[in-house]
């Protein structure tokens, strides 16, 4: 029989068109703050998570992810991919959508792109932990590795830290043109540099941000320079680092969630008990952060699903707020909740038509 007070699961969609306008709308620099803010309160909480290190299904040609956290009242989860050959191909690199639910209910709230949000949420992961680790007063930063997320590290660090000029280098010189022109009127300085160690010479802040499946060596110890702080973003799953070994040996290491960065990030080189510390306790003030002008610090970067859970809770509100989006009748409306096969029945199908 019908239900007295029959329950409707309304579920907001973000489509890739819609988050596009969102942020325009906003604008890049106040979706950066917006996101990095609500990272800082998600990660002032940490004991609040139930925390996994996500699921990975690994192939010769990349990695597909789920990414799960909830707290006791929202659950999120992201789908996310990478595989570095797909450009060729005419693909990202990176795709990614992810839901924002209801723990009491179970009911999606919100189902959202992640591919452009998950480039935002990990260029205000990077300035976020650069406030905490990297030198008062940095200006300068080297790029190594100009494509689909330079830029909008680029900005995040521009906006949240006070960068004034960029050293950028790429193997590929095509994607540094891209960045150039994409951050032309940006008040940046944009320096072209012909290797990594041109580019890191005098840099405060070097931010490693490269898409090859391999076990690299973008940095090696010689390149260092007291006070240096490394942003090792693109080392992000097995048998992917950017770092030489001794480049982490000689500084102090920090991490999102150790027990997925030692797998997945540059410290999969290093024996098991190699310390780190996990930035939530330096944002918290139980660990320390940088202790010295002179110390090397490291931010092992491999992304955390916390990030994603603040930066779906962040588009969520503003997408309310805004009216940005569609309602998607993402589960079905039914009079009797334990009728779900009733659905199927001519009379409930014609009935569906003629309203």
């Amino acid at each position: 029989m019908p239900h007295p007070h029959p329950a409707r699961v309304r579920t907001r969609y973000l489509s890739a068109p819609a988050m596009v306008r969102l942020v325009q709308t906003l604008g890049v620099e106040a979706c950066l703050r917006g996101i990095a803010a609500c990272i800082r309160d998600d990660f002032g909480r940490w004991p609040d998570f139930d925390k996994t290190a996500r699921v990975a299904n690994h192939s010769n040609v990349g990695v597909i992810e789920l990414m799960p956290i909830a707290d006791d009242t929202l659950y999120s989860f992201k789908y996310v991919n990478g595989h570095p050959k797909n450009t060729r191909d005419g693909l990202p690199t990176v795709m990614a959508f992810g839901v924002l639910a209801d723990v009491a209910t179970g009911a999606p709230l919100l189902l959202s792109e992640l591919t452009l949000t998950t480039a935002l949420r990990t260029a205000a992961m990077s300035a976020l932990a650069a406030q905490a680790l990297a030198r008062p007063h940095s200006r300068v930063m080297a790029l190594i590795g100009n494509g689909a997320q330079a830029e909008f590290q680029a900005l995040a660090f521009q906006h949240l830290l006070g960068i004034e000029e960029l050293r950028l280098f790429d193997t590929d010189p095509a994607a540094t043109d891209k960045l150039i022109a994409n951050l032309r009127g940006s008040g940046l300085t944009l320096t072209r540099c012909v290797s990594t160690a041109e580019a890191v010479r005098g840099a405060d802040i070097v931010t490693t941000v490269t898409a090859d499946k391999t076990n690299a060596t973008i940095l090696t110890p010689d390149m260092l320079e007291p006070g240096m702080h490394i942003n090792a973003v693109g080392g992000d799953c097995p048998g992917k680092t950017e770092l030489h070994a001794d480049v982490l040996r000689g500084a102090r290491v920090f991490v999102e969630y150790e027990p997925q960065t030692r797998i997945e990030g540059d410290i999969q080189q290093l024996p098991a008990d190699f310390p780190v510390t996990e930035l939530w306790q330096v944002l918290t003030g139980q660990a320390p952060g940088r202790t010295s002008a002179a110390e090397v610090t490291v931010f092992d970067s491999v992304g955390f699903a916390l990030e994603d859970y603040a930066a779906l809770r962040f588009v969520h509100a503003q997408a309310q707020r805004l009216g940005v989006g569609e309602t998607l009748d993402l589960i079905p409306d039914l009079d009797d909740p334990k009728n779900l096969f009733g659905l199927l029945q001519p009379r409930a199908a014609a009935l569906r038509r003629a309203v």
